[in-house]
């Protein structure tokens, strides 16, 4: 590990004085969402059970958290998420059949999905205001510790867990994190994107960060992904529900806060592919590239590929 230079130790015993210098053991899922761009499936389907080949989304997410180091599991849900709720129960009735059937690898994927007792909490989001008042509902399960955030909507393919990679940036240099990646300028007014005041490279130093700006006003093309490591002084930010952009609580508001208050926040370029399953295209994406992953469904989905390929060539000519 690189040893922390003068600034840094500065840093660290300013978050260590406020209580942050600490091991991030908590992460927040927003799953409040209705996922109206996915009907009429999701009338009755939770978005975040629907499946990447044969894993839900909400399970990607879940595997990218316990690689990082997560223990405990915070779910801010609304009316309709019973499935999501379900799904992490136990199915010893289905494990019995699995046993009978001699099905000892399906019975491993299963027990794999499995839940320590106590390791996840429910919170309601009663009213949809926004991705800052969502992480804002779940307060009082967080107290006065550094946390996660991690929407499960950006799914992200990466030999080592992007969450991961960000906690292992963060106690090199504690303080308030974001995933960043680049996007075309003329995406920006789709995205936060981050004020940079210092580029060191796979981290970089935020000055300011801005929420959906217009195209021509945005500072720069760094936009926020959807990992977060965040202080409670972020909580306590979010505590004035100040509306922002669209009219709702933003969680990058409540980030922004801390830069004016001089504590340390970060945009951290992860390596790995985003895919944004929050869109029908970025789904649809998402698993071509998963299914291309398994060695077992390869071969027979890269044939089907190449005949629709070749087959718009075709008709194209």
């Amino acid at each position: 590990m690189v040893r922390p230079n003068g600034a840094h130790q500065k840093t660290r015993s300013i978050l260590k004085s406020w209580g942050h210098e600490e091991k991030i053991t908590k992460a927040i899922f927003p799953v409040a969402g209705l996922g109206t761009r996915f009907l009429p499936a999701t009338k009755s389907v939770p978005k975040e059970i629907m499946t990447l080949v044969d894993r839900p989304l909400i399970q990607y997410a879940i595997d990218e958290a316990r690689a990082a180091g997560i223990k405990e599991f915070i779910f801010v849900t609304s009316r309709g998420k019973g499935a999501l709720e379900d799904y992490f129960d136990e199915a010893p009735q289905l494990e019995q059949t699995l046993r009978k059937k001699g099905k000892d690898e399906h019975l491993e994927i299963l027990q794999s999905t499995n839940m320590e007792s106590g390791a996840i909490a429910y919170i309601r989001q009663h009213k949809a205001l926004g991705l800052g008042h969502a992480v804002w509902c779940a307060r009082r399960l967080i107290s006065n510790e550094p946390f996660a955030v991690i929407l499960p909507d950006d799914v992200i393919a990466a030999e080592k867990p992007c969450l991961q990679q960000m906690v292992e940036a963060y106690e090199e240099n504690p303080g308030c994190m974001v995933a960043a990646m680049e996007v075309p300028q003329s995406q920006t007014s789709a995205y936060g994107i981050l004020d940079v005041a210092e580029d060191m490279g796979a981290r970089v130093s935020v000055k300011g960060m801005v929420e959906k700006p217009d195209v021509d006003k945005a500072p720069s093309n760094l936009a926020v992904i959807g990992r977060y490591i965040l202080t409670p002084d972020v909580l306590r930010n979010l505590n004035k529900k100040k509306s922002g952009a669209g009219g709702e609580i933003q969680l990058t508001d409540g980030i922004a806060d801390e830069i004016q208050e001089g504590r340390p926040v970060y945009g951290y370029r992860f390596q790995g592919q985003r895919f944004d399953c929050g869109s029908k295209s970025g789904f649809l994406q998402a698993t071509v590239s998963f299914g291309l992953d398994r060695p077992e469904l390869r071969d027979d989905l890269m044939g089907y590929l190449q005949h629709v390929v070749n087959d718009t060539r075709k008709a194209a000519e």
